[in-house]
C-alpha cells in the first residue's frame, strides 16, 4: 500500500491478524522524520541561505582605533620616561662608581690618570689642564694600599672621621629633642605671636649658610666658645629645619583624636607622649636622615668656627686634596660614604612615609 508517497508496512500482531492503529501512528512516524530529514525550502523552491554577523559600523571601528592610539601613546610615554630616568641615574651614578673604583688603583696608576688635574707650577699656583683627563672605571691592577694607609699606617684619618661622628651625632640627638618640643608648642597653642615666631623660624630656613656664618661667628666670640665644639654644636641644635618639618607634620594630625583624649583625661604630656610621638615616628626618622646627611658633609663651619686642624671633621680633609693624595682622597672618600649609605637604606621606609603621611591613625 502506498500513502503519501511513503510505503506503508502493515504490522502484524502475535494473533495474525493485521493491526490498522499501530500501522497508522508508524506511517505518521515515518512521516514526520522525512519531513525533518528534508532541507529547509524544499517545498518553497528556495534554497537555504546561512545569516551573516553584523559588521562593525564606523563609529565602533573609529572608537577600536582611538583606544589602540592612546594605549600606544601612554606605552611610548612609559617607555620614555624610563629611558630619560636609567639615564640621569646612570649619570649620578657614576662619580660615586667611578669613586669606589679608583679607590682600589695603585698611586701612580692614579697620577698618571689624575695627575694633571692637581698639578702646581713652581709657585704654587694651579696649572691649566694640557692633556685629557683619563676616566678609568676598571683598574689595572687591584690595590688595596690606600686602604691600608687610611685603616693602619695612618691614624690621622680615622682621628678626623671620629671628629665627624663627634660633631655630628650630638646635633642631630638634641636639635630632634628640641625641634620636637616646639613643634608641640606650635601646634598646640595658636596666636599671634606664635606665628610671627614661627614665621621667623621660616625666613631663618630660607638662609644659607654663608649667611649665617657671620653672625655665628661673632656670637660665639662673644660666648668665648670659639674654636671648640660648642661652635658647631649650639647653632646646629637650634637650627629651625626640623622645628618647621615637624611642626607641618604634628598639625595635620586630626584634632579629634587628641579631644578624644582630653576626654578620657589625658594631660598635655600623655597627649605628647602617647598620641603624637607615636604618629610623628616616620617624620622624625626622615628628619634625623636629613639633618644626618646634611651635617656629615658640612665644610664651612669648621673652617670657619675651628682654626685648629685637629678638630676639623674628614669633610674637610676632602676639600683640601693635595697632588700627592689623591689615591688616599679616594680611598677616604669611600669610606665616608658608608655612614650615609648605610642610614639612607635603613630609613629609607620611614622617609617615604614621613614624606607621604596625610595624617589620621590606623585601625
Amino acid at each position: 500500500m502506498m500513502g503519501n508517497g511513503i510505503d506503508r508496512e502493515i504490522i502484524i500482531s502475535d494473533s495474525g491478524e493485521e493491526d490498522l492503529g499501530k500501522t497508522d501512528e508508524t506511517l505518521q512516524r515515518k512521516t514526520d522524520e522525512g519531513l525533518q530529514e528534508k532541507p529547509e525550502g524544499i517545498f518553497s523552491g528556495q534554497e537555504k541561505v546561512k545569516k551573516k554577523k553584523p559588521g562593525i559600523n564606523a563609529e565602533e571601528r573609529a572608537y577600536r582605533w582611538m583606544v589602540r592610539r592612546k594605549k600606544g601613546r601612554q606605552f611610548v610615554k612609559k617607555w620614555l620616561a624610563t629611558a630619560i630616568a636609567a639615564f640621569f641615574a646612570i649619570l649620578f651614578l657614576m662619580p660615586i662608581v667611578l669613586t669606589i673604583t679608583n679607590s682600589f688603583m695603585s698611586s701612580s696608576e692614579i697620577s698618571s690618570n689624575y695627575g694633571q688635574v692637581f698639578a702646581t707650577n713652581d709657585t704654587g699656583g694651579k696649572t691649566y689642564i694640557s692633556e685629557k683627563v683619563n676616566l678609568k672605571f676598571i683598574p689595572d691592577m687591584v690595590s688595596f694600599s690606600q686602604y691600608i694607609t687610611v685603616l693602619l699606617k695612618s691614624p690621622d684619618y680615622l682621628f678626623k672621621f671620629w671628629n665627624s661622628v663627634i660633631l655630628v651625632v650630638p646635633i642631630v640627638f638634641f636639635q630632634l629633642l628640641v625641634a620636637v618640643l616646639a613643634s608641640y608648642g606650635f601646634t598646640r597653642y595658636r596666636g599671634r605671636l606664635k606665628e610671627m615666631i614661627f614665621f621667623i623660624y621660616i625666613i631663618l630656613m630660607l638662609m644659607p649658610y654663608q649667611v649665617t656664618l657671620v653672625p655665628n661667628y661673632l656670637v660665639s666670640n662673644w660666648l668665648h666658645i670659639l674654636d671648640t665644639r660648642w661652635a658647631i654644636w649650639l647653632p646646629g641644635i637650634f637650627s629651625p629645619f626640623a622645628v618647621y618639618l615637624l611642626t607641618k607634620f604634628m598639625r595635620r594630625i586630626p584634632i579629634s583624636v587628641i579631644e578624644a583624649a582630653q576626654i578620657d583625661g589625658a594631660g598635655e604630656w600623655q597627649i605628647f607622649r602617647r598620641i603624637c610621638l607615636p604618629l610623628c615616628k616616620g617624620c622624625l626618622c626622615s628628619v634625623a636622615i636629613l639633618i644626618f646627611i646634611d651635617y656629615w658633609n658640612m665644610v664651612e663651619q669648621p673652617l670657619i668656627l675651628l682654626s685648629e686642624d685637629t678638630m676639623h671633621p674628614l669633610s674637610v680633609f676632602l676639600s683640601k686634596i693635595k697632588n700627592g693624595e689623591i689615591g688616599l682622597a679616594f680611598a677616604v672618600a669611600t669610606i665616608y660614604m658608608v655612614p650615609t649609605l648605610l642610614v639612607f637604606l635603613y630609613g629609607e621606609d620611614y622617609l617615604v612615609e614621613g614624606i607621604t603621611y596625610q595624617g589620621g591613625i590606623k585601625g
